[in-house]
């Protein structure tokens, strides 16, 4: 059997790294196993799903790599749930209720107070068909349940291990709703029976409901896929990551210059114990990925520790693969010499550009000492330079001013880059050139 997985997104806002992280576990098993990888819209709720968000997800995934085998959306699929729906029907175990949502309510807290859990009653099983007809021509119309059967039901769970739900403690779910649309629960059970999904892989919010999705699968007559529910990843303050995070969307991410593949590194390793380390294809993560490497507890997201990851991929980047990345925000100018230099001191790609701008000019230098500045111009040597000229210049300007260290080579650095930092000056000093290092030591903007 293939093995098959399917990411399923809502159109109803923009992805965000909580999101990525489920998406990116199901490629890497897929993949890893050989297998497909499906892309579902689930865009039943008509009312908050956009196209634009639809194409924001399927942009957001091409960005990262996670190109998918299969497409489909639910809102295409209408018509097949309708008739999984009339077979639970027919079967007897999708039943019509009529309660308004203030009569359930009432129940609900009248069972409170007598200490009941705040379950269903069931008491739509009980009217005749002269009580349904009497409401629906009062103009009340059903929303429809499932009938759980009342049993433990069980299954083994990659990541979390054997589970169990009494079925006894759970309200008969509501699958469609009195205008006919449907909830989540049908058509994604629908939809991975005929996609012949073999690995249900989504978050740990979701393992009470699967005890209700393997009775739907059960009555449907089809197998019951493998689970496997992650633990969902919290920001720093412990608090669950909600779409509405714009700075933790994967659209932001993108903006603000941090590489797919550090987001995949990081994501990919985090809550597995395995440290993340910077990689430059998804293949490079495969071989140690394993689903049971997850423990319970909820990983910590945290964007400086993605930052940082980001920085140490970019100083392993090739010139070829950041020309790219320059070349699409505009950068696409700066020197593969620059780069080289550079890779080592920057955060994200654009970040760059201040060294290509202190390589080609111009840069008002900052001379703290105009007297040692002018005496450091004067034993400049003759090009052409490389990467010893450096070491012999600075040696020549401490015998010939007496000064060492931090004393010696941070006003040559200020003078020639206008900053306190920056890459080492043996390999930028090359690219500066000795008319634009006269100048600037000099004190004129160059």
């Amino acid at each position: 059997m293939v093995v098959r997985v399917r990411f399923a997104p809502s159109p109803t806002g923009r992805l965000h790294v909580g999101n990525i992280y489920i998406a990116l576990h199901n490629w890497l098993h897929a993949r890893k196993a050989g297998g497909e990888f499906l892309l579902r819209l689930d865009d039943t709720d008509r009312e908050r799903s956009t196209e634009d968000f639809a194409n924001g997800i399927r942009r957001d995934l091409e960005w990262l790599g996670l190109a998918w085998n299969l497409f489909d959306r639910q809102s295409a699929r209408l018509a097949i749930y309708d008739a999984a729906a009339e077979r639970l029907r027919e079967g007897g175990r999708l039943y019509p209720c009529y309660e308004s949502a203030e009569e359930l309510g009432l129940k609900r807290k009248v069972q409170l107070s007598q200490g009941k859990p705040p379950i269903y009653d069931r008491a739509a099983l009980k009217l005749t068909d002269a009580d349904r007809k009497k409401l629906e021509a009062e103009g009340k119309r059903p929303h429809w349940r499932f009938k759980l059967e009342p049993r433990d039901v069980t299954w083994n769970d990659v990541v979390r291990g054997p589970q169990h739900i009494d079925e006894t403690s759970q309200s008969d779910p509501v699958l469609v709703r009195e205008d006919g649309t449907y909830l989540y629960t049908l058509p994604s059970v629908v939809d991975d029976i005929d996609f012949r999904i073999t690995h249900v892989i989504r978050g740990n919010d979701h393992v009470t409901n699967t005890a209700t999705q393997i009775q739907i699968f059960e009555a449907l007559g089809a197998a019951v896929p493998t689970f496997a529910h992650l633990p969902l990843l919290v920001d720093a303050a412990g608090e669950g990551l909600s779409k509405r995070l714009g700075s933790l969307s994967i659209g932001q991410m993108r903006d603000d210059g941090l590489e797919a593949m550090a987001i995949n590194a990081y994501l990919a390793k985090i809550g597995t114990g395995d440290p993340a380390v910077p990689v430059r294809s998804l293949d490079e993560l495969l071989s140690d990925h394993e689903l049971s490497k997850f423990g319970k507890s909820s990983p910590r997201f945290d964007p400086d520790e993605l930052k940082h990851l980001n920085a140490r991929l970019l100083h392993h980047l090739p010139f070829e693969e950041a020309h790219k990345h320059l070349a699409a925000i505009g950068l696409g100018h700066v020197d593969a010499a620059v780069w080289d230099v550079a890779r080592a001191n920057v955060e994200k790609v654009e970040d760059v550009a201040v060294w290509q701008s202190v390589v080609k000019g111009p840069v008002k230098p900052a001379i703290t000492d105009p007297e040692f500045a002018a005496k450091a111009a004067d034993l400049l040597p003759p090009e052409p330079w490389s990467a010893e000229t450096w070491s012999a210049w600075t040696n020549a300007v401490k015998n010939a001013t007496g000064r060492k260290g931090k004393d010696l080579f941070m006003p040559l650095r200020q003078a020639l880059t206008a900053s306190d930092h920056g890459p080492e000056l043996k390999l930028l000093l090359p690219l500066i050139g000795r008319a634009r290092a006269l100048k600037r030591l000099k004190g004129e903007t160059a």
